[in-house]
């Protein structure tokens, strides 16, 4: 099962990048010219502990339709989410969080199995991976220029 392990810096305090990381409205931002969007579920603002969203988005010339769950979350230093129904035969994606003397690092850890078998397990290995981590350095960059500027506000100070 591939595992992707992402680390970004960034100039901002824990709390803010945690926050930013769970919020629905950020992610749609990011994930913009893949038209993705909050169908069911937590639509707006950050979701909690055992909350669902549901995506639909346009990846690999296909509709999508994914429910995840957050299984697990430890505020503002981890949250960790799971497909409950989608594309992927299993999905979990740990965020970690660690506060530093000058910002966050922040940590993912993706995991994922596609469900074709012997085909899924080759197009994980050349294709699927590069595809999916892109997505994520994608997201974790909107985060960052949110977070280190001052277009966080707009999200968190309601």
């Amino acid at each position: 099962m591939p595992l992707i392990h992402l680390t970004t810096f960034i100039q901002a305090p824990v709390e803010r990048v945690f926050d930013l990381s769970r919020n629905i409205d950020l992610h749609k931002e990011s994930m913009k010219r893949h038209r993705e969007e909050a169908v069911a579920g937590t639509r707006f603002g950050l979701i909690g502990k055992n909350e669902t969203v549901t995506w639909k988005a346009k990846h690999l010339f296909k509709t999508r339709v994914m429910r995840i769950r957050i299984t697990e979350m430890q505020q503002p230093l981890r949250f960790v989410d799971e497909q409950a129904d989608g594309s992927f035969k299993l999905m979990k994606h740990e965020h970690h969080f660690k506060s530093c003397e000058n910002g966050t690092i922040m940590i993912d850890l993706f995991q994922f199995e596609s469900p074709y078998g012997a085909i899924g397990k080759l197009l994980n290995s050349f294709f699927l991976t590069r595809y999916v981590k892109s997505l994520l350095q994608q997201h974790n960059n909107v985060i960052k220029e949110f977070a280190e500027g001052n277009k966080w506000r707009r999200l968190l100070e309601k």
